[in-house]
């Protein structure tokens, strides 16, 4: 049993081209060709030889095909400064992250979507709606992956090594999916996780057009500051003129980091144009551009705690990697930093 379009899909989960793959495997490119495109199904030896270079174990390219997540179908940041072959890279692996959810599926029932669409409003009216129908008040939401998960979103890790990408989220048989970086800060993916949400309440299932990413990418972070930091409760907070101090103290009230609480006060005329810039400043150089200092703990994911650890029919790694013929490290990744999990 082979199927073609699995071992296209290993390839591109590790970014190979065709031509690398045959200078890895020792399998002519012209037989590589033939196999993606069913002309030719490979022999023993060669179907071993892919399985050690592609790093899958050999039955997995005799499952049924899996349909990969379409580039127009996902939300990627900096859309244009990721290669193609990155981001079919991320999107394989994100469909064998699908994989692993139907997995769960088969032995719990996940909540229910309640991810609304609210395409025709602003992103600050939108977030203010969503959390109103949600019953989150005004009040910093305690977590946002728990928030999530309780709202039939399926919530994974990106692998460390794409570095270049920080979240990205897409509806799949009408489950929303969002995939998070989880080598960032926890304040970090706090706001990547509700910038994903922004795009599946503003944005849904429409194709992710690369001629209007920029636009998009800006609503879905208007979006994100308004849901995190709600306007009519921070301006109860006495921040106009807000020193550093009060800023620092502000994040940690609203669990954002310190440049998203200034650029939020700056966004409600709260912070002169020259105060923000000062301020900026002043963070970056105490190093509050690439890290968080004295930030909160990442959070993890309720869900698959409970999944893998919480019953007799829990899911966990051997047993996953079985059912999706792939090795436990690749199920690792799914849920890297979400749960704890044996090295």
């Amino acid at each position: 049993m082979f199927n073609p379009s699995r071992l296209k899909l290993a390839r591109q989960r590790l970014a190979l081209t065709l031509t690398k793959l045959a200078d890895q495997s020792g399998v002519s490119l012209r037989s590589l060709t033939n196999y993606e495109n069913g002309k030719l199904a490979p022999n023993e030896e060669n179907l071993l030889k892919l399985a050690r270079a592609l790093s899958v174990p050999p039955k997995f390219f005799g499952r049924d095909t899996a349909e990969t997540i379409p580039v127009e179908a996902a939300s990627f940041r900096k859309l244009s400064k990721t290669t193609a072959t990155r981001r079919d890279a991320v999107l394989a692996s994100a469909t064998l992250a699908v994989e692993f959810f139907a997995v769960i599926e088969s032995k719990f029932k996940l909540p229910a979507p309640d991810t609304p669409s609210f395409d025709k409003l602003s992103p600050e009216e939108a977030a203010d709606l969503v959390r109103h129908r949600w019953n989150l008040g005004d009040r910093p939401i305690p977590n946002m992956i728990h928030l999530l998960e309780s709202k039939g979103v399926r919530v994974a890790a990106l692998r460390h090594e794409y570095t270049d990408i920080d979240a990205f989220c897409f509806v799949r048989d009408s489950s929303p999916y969002v995939f998070l970086n989880t080598s960032r800060s926890g304040e970090r993916q706090r706001f990547d996780a509700a910038h994903e949400l922004g795009h599946l309440i503003l944005h849904g299932e429409q194709d992710m057009d690369p001629s209007t990413s920029k636009e998009r990418e800006a609503e879905a972070n208007r979006f994100a500051a308004t849901f995190l930091m709600p306007r009519t409760a921070v301006l109860t907070q006495s921040m106009r003129n807000a020193s550093l101090e009060r800023i620092l103290a502000a994040r940690s009230f609203w669990k954002v980091s310190a440049m998203a609480m200034t650029h939020r006060l700056h966004e409600l005329d709260l912070l002169s144009d020259w105060q923000y810039r000062s301020t900026c400043m002043t963070l970056s150089e105490r190093g509050y551009r690439s890290a968080e200092p004295s930030g909160i703990v990442p959070e993890t994911s309720q869900l698959l705690r409970k999944v893998m650890f919480g019953s007799a029919s829990k899911v966990n790694v051997r047993d996953a990697a079985s059912d999706l013929d792939l090795y436990q490290d690749d199920v690792r990744d799914f849920i890297r930093d979400l749960v704890p999990v044996a090295a």
